[in-house]
């Protein structure tokens, strides 16, 4: 990895040198636009719409159009003249308590190496944030932007994420739940229900991008067929619970069904069943798959037996 930014840590009148590493990576497949008729790539141009001239990117600045109409041109001597937190300097503003931080608010990550021969201050606020259990607050400035951020602890490593500022999230007023009634107590049960069957703790490398994997594979097929064209694929027959489903009640009995749970009938509560049914269902199928394997293999080597016999037969009457 390639650092993108060098500076250091303010923390009280401890300063901690690092580098900043962007700690994501986009791993979707990039596409090209190109001519559908010979394949030919698409370029973009910078024409003036006054004088139709192309114009080189050192020669254009921004302009801001208000809602009444008014346009504003900025130059880079303007916005130099904005105030910004020091370039190469994170000041801790406080440190709060990571749980008050709410998931939305998070923006972009990015790693913090110790970019000092002795890191023991590095160390030493990577310590004291895992032992408080709390999130520094800073300002990051980045390409002349200045972002609200959180420090805080990941294996060991100071992490950066930039924090959307409360403007820029949205408030949201849903007039299509005005009004819904409450869950019933029954239904409630038996969402909890659903939610046990389906608990486990969170391991990431269990889940994988399917849509990638298979947008990969068809490209190797097309690369490897030579012609540049994708092959068809079957059309999917889309499965499961109908689109819409009027009774929830219905729905989470399906559910449960469906994650190996029952419910008993009259009181709406639900029951466990015990796992080694599962395990003897699990061993029953098994168990019958061997069989009728088994089965197949000594039919056909049932067939099989008349074919040599005659075989045997039209021999003799030839040597005969």
């Amino acid at each position: 990895m390639r650092s993108i930014w060098k500076g250091s840590i303010a923390f009280g009148l401890v300063n901690v040198p690092v580098k900043v590493y962007t700690a994501t990576e986009d791993h979707d497949i990039r596409f090209h636009q190109v001519h559908a008729k010979d394949g030919g790539r698409i370029k973009y141009d910078r024409v003036c719409t006054v004088c139709g001239q192309s114009i080189p990117f050192t020669d254009i600045d921004k302009a801001y159009e208000s809602p009444d109409g008014d346009k504003v041109v900025l130059t880079d001597e303007d916005f130099a003249k904005l105030p910004v937190a020091e370039k190469h300097e994170i000041p801790v503003l406080q440190f709060v308590p990571s749980d008050q931080i709410d998931p939305i608010l998070f923006d972009k990550s990015y790693y913090l190496e110790p970019d000092s021969s002795t890191p023991k201050a590095y160390v030493l606020l990577a310590t004291t944030l895992e032992e408080i259990e709390r999130t520094a607050l800073v300002y990051f400035t980045l390409r002349q932007k200045t972002r609200l951020a959180a420090l805080r602890v990941r294996d060991g490593v100071l992490v950066l994420q930039t924090l959307l500022w409360p403007d820029e999230v949205r408030s949201v007023d849903f007039e299509s739940l005005d009004g819904v009634a409450e869950p019933k107590q029954q239904e409630i049960k038996m969402a909890e229900t659903l939610v046990e069957t389906m608990s486990d703790d969170f391991d990431p490398d269990q889940f994988t991008d399917e849509y990638q994997i298979e947008l990969k594979r068809l490209l190797d097929e097309a690369i490897a067929s030579g012609t540049g064209k994708v092959p068809e694929q079957p059309e999917m027959v889309p499965t499961g619970m109908d689109a819409e489903v009027v009774d929830l009640v219905a729905a989470l009995q399906r559910s449960l069904e469906a994650s190996g749970r029952r419910t008993a009938g009259g009181d709406g509560a639900a029951k466990t069943e015990p796992k080694k049914a599962a395990k003897k269902t699990a061993a029953k199928s098994s168990g019958a798959k061997s069989a009728a394997s088994k089965s197949g293999a000594s039919k056909s080597t049932a067939k099989k037996a008349p074919a040599k016999k005659t075989a045997k037969k039209t021999a003799a009457r030839k040597g005969a």
